[in-house]
């Protein structure tokens, strides 16, 4: 199991999505996976070890709010801070079948007190099957963490919305930019451990 996490805030978000190419690839996957042969029939990918790479399901994992200083948070007119922590934690289910889940917490406070803070787990069951095993992470924490993340996006605004704040709109994350973060700090740990042997 392969676990990612970031810290990010408001100045840290990025309007860019993962690269063209990764999204070329889950679309080319897609097309191979329903191609025939030459005599019409139908071949499984399986059997062509064309790569497959399908969305199974989504759905919406785990969810929890909380308003610790109800009702008086409702009648203070400060600005709100807002601090956003996600975490992309991908795992094999079965064989060919993986599951990638995309947790925030939105924490928001006014001065020392919290207005709310909401912990929302979004996830998306795929079908990967015939891919190079190098490729494997990256469509795990990059294409299909930006598969999941308007699902997530949108129920964490909902959420919010319903319990009488204005809602927050997640800001489009590059995955592919978090991901290549992540492997640079591990990297660097492990050349720490081994410095300290």
């Amino acid at each position: 199991k392969q676990k990612t996490a970031y810290e990010i805030r408001n100045c840290d978000w990025s309007s860019d999505v993962c690269s063209s190419d990764l999204l070329s690839f889950e679309l080319r996957a897609l097309a191979r996976s329903s191609q025939r042969n030459p005599t019409g029939t139908q071949m499984s990918s399986t059997q062509n070890n064309e790569p497959v790479f399908s969305i199974q399901r989504t759905y919406l994992k785990d969810l929890s709010l909380e308003i610790p200083g109800a009702p008086q948070i409702f009648l203070e007119n400060d600005s709100p801070a807002v601090e956003i922590q996600l975490d992309v934690s991908p795992q094999q289910i079965v064989d060919g079948i993986f599951e990638t889940t995309v947790t925030v917490t939105v924490n928001t406070r006014i001065g020392e007190k919290t207005a709310f803070l909401v912990e929302a787990k979004e996830a998306g069951i795929f079908e990967i099957r015939n891919v190079p095993d190098e490729q494997l992470p990256i469509i795990l924490n990059v294409v299909c963490a930006n598969i999941v993340f308007p699902y997530l996006r949108a129920n964490v605004a909902d959420v919010i919305q319903r319990a009488g704040f204005p809602p927050i709109h997640l800001a489009e994350i590059n995955f592919e930019a978090l991901y290549q973060q992540r492997l640079e700090q591990a990297q660097q740990e492990e050349q720490q451990q081994e410095k300290k042997v």
